[in-house]
């Protein structure tokens, strides 16, 4: 990794960690440079403003969630059913993990921006509601499979995997104001109740 692509990697790092753990308005340019160890001058040959790092910062985290939580945990090994127990399994894990090193439940990061500055900024807003959106599509094709195998009745796919990945913010929003990871794990394993209830298509 050259020095260059370093400087940039940590100034996102030290973005994604603080913002997450505190709020967007409450996190300056300097206390960025200062965690991620760079010169104010470098922030500004990366990144136009702070807004401008934090949309680079919300890709990297669904990158990672991504990468990390969703496509393994909607991995086909398992029943489509099956791995949205798993998702709640994973997201579970990585918040207590989050507790544990930081002694706090510290929600979505998504969730958090959106709520703090969809009313404020357009841009974020847009940028949020886009990540969320396509955190709905797992649910959604393993939805789909479900319904052909006759597993669930003929839902709505679309405003059922929507209903659920919503109820998913929720209980980060629960477990966060809590402060108990130990909710999402018992929420999650309610999940697949919504879908009993679903209107029919």
């Amino acid at each position: 990794m050259t020095e260059s692509i370093d400087t940039r990697q940590r100034l996102l790092d030290a973005a994604g960690e603080l913002i997450h753990a505190s709020s967007y308005r409450e996190v300056g340019v300097q206390q960025i440079c200062d965690r991620a160890g760079v010169r104010k001058g470098s922030f500004y040959h990366f990144f136009p403003s702070k807004r401008d790092l934090a949309l680079a910062s919300l890709d990297q985290s669904h990158d990672f969630a991504r990468d990390n939580i969703f496509n393994t945990s909607f991995a086909d090994d398992l029943l489509p059913l099956q791995r949205i127990k798993r998702f709640f399994d994973a997201l579970y894990r990585f918040h207590r993990d989050i507790k544990q090193n930081t002694g706090f439940v510290l929600g979505c990061p998504f969730g958090n921006i959106g709520s703090e500055m969809s009313a404020q900024d357009e841009v974020l807003r847009s940028k949020v509601d886009h990540i969320l959106s396509s955190c709905e599509q797992p649910f959604a094709r393993a939805l789909q499979e479900a319904v052909a195998r006759g597993d669930l009745p003929d839902i709505d796919i679309e405003a059922s995997a929507c209903a659920l990945f919503a109820y998913t913010e929720g209980v980060m929003l629960y477990a966060k104001t809590r402060n108990d990871p130990e909710l999402i794990r018992d929420l999650g394993e309610r999940a697949l109740n919504l879908l009993t209830t679903a209107p029919p298509r």
